[in-house]
């Protein structure tokens, strides 16, 4: 079959379309033939070398990937053959406390689909069969996937963990990024007011077709003397942080008192600084969020298949043209996801 893989860390150029094997079946596996494989950072940050993580070489990256089921192993009753599926990306061991109490996204043997195992850069990927998640029948093949990363996130940050009320008003930072486009719409669907940033009015005008109440281009403003202006110097209840180091300390004065900040990553850098004082002076929240559980991500694809989450797909690109999707990524040059069909 064909597939994206690398032999060596590095660059975009690392990235080689080329002949590989079939995916061999386990029995607790199905065989998905990829339709559409959309990216995300963790994609890069793989493909670049992560510290202390050991990546088996060659290695096939994609996380968010929807496709048609080709075969099941013999373990797998609920899914057959020829089904139109999506696939929720974490990976989990099924059978501690963490995932018997419906957090899979906290087990310790937690892995996902293209970091630490082969993913959707490919015609075919084995998969558990229980990470297969019907595909609701009005998405095109490219939006169901640019859907289960970025949404499962989401949700799980402002459902789950910041527990946004009707009426709060929510800072989005990056609303180019897949994860901000998906917040942005989550915020409104649970009554909030949205308050968005990007780095180009382009961007905001998207934001707010979006449904952002209020944008900001922080490369032009004062982004947290903006975010005061706007909240009548009161601050927002809630920042939704998922670039680091680059706007943390923002976002922790951008909060009112009892403000919850919630973040799932860091990358614009991990070091950043935090004044403790603003934490207990003020009663702040710093809550951390990682991925997101399959009950989670049936739970939000409800609203999608009402029309009131969509995918937001920047661009489709062929596989071959893998290297140029990333370089477009690491240029931020997106709103939304970009996806690859093979």
């Amino acid at each position: 079959m064909k597939a994206v893989v690398f032999r060596k860390h590095g660059g975009p150029d690392v990235l080689e379309y080329t002949d590989v094997a079939e995916p061999r079946l386990r029995a607790d596996q199905v065989l998905v033939e990829v339709k559409a494989c959309a990216l995300n950072h963790l994609d890069v940050f793989v493909r670049g070398g992560l510290p202390g993580i050991d990546i088996p070489l060659p290695h096939i990256l994609g996380s968010d990937i929807a496709g048609v089921v080709r075969e099941v192993g013999e373990l797998v009753s609920w899914v057959k053959a020829g089904e139109e599926v999506m696939l929720h990306p974490g990976v989990s061991c099924g059978h501690c406390a963490d995932c018997l109490r419906g957090d899979d996204n906290l087990c310790r043997q937690y892995d996902m689909i293209g970091y630490r195992q082969d993913g959707g850069y490919a015609q075919f990927v084995a998969v558990p069969g229980v990470n297969v998640i019907p595909k609701p029948s009005g998405l095109k093949w490219e939006e169901a996937a640019a859907l289960p990363l970025v949404t499962v996130t989401a949700w799980h940050m402002l459902v789950s963990r910041a527990r946004l009320q009707a009426g709060e008003n929510l800072l989005v930072h990056a609303a180019g990024s897949g994860v901000g486009s998906i917040a942005i719409q989550i915020g409104k669907l649970l009554g909030a007011r949205v308050i968005a940033t990007a780095g180009s009015d382009e961007k905001l005008t998207k934001a707010r077709d979006l449904g952002a109440d209020d944008t900001i281009n922080y490369t032009q403003a004062d982004w947290p003397k903006e975010v005061r202006k706007l909240t009548n110097r009161t601050g927002v209840d809630v920042v939704f942080e998922h670039t680091g180091a680059a706007t943390w300390e923002g976002s922790i004065m951008s909060l009112r008192n009892n403000g919850r900040l919630v973040t799932c990553g860091a990358t614009s850098g991990f070091d950043a600084r935090t004044d403790i004082r603003q934490v207990f002076y003020r009663h702040l929240t710093i809550l951390g969020s990682f991925m997101g559980s399959k009950a989670e991500l049936l739970a939000a694809l409800k609203f999608v298949e009402q029309g009131k989450i969509r995918a937001v797909v920047d661009r489709v690109l062929p596989l071959s043209e893998a290297r140029r999707a990333h370089e477009l990524m690491e240029d931020r040059a997106q709103f939304g996801k970009l996806v690859l069909v093979p």
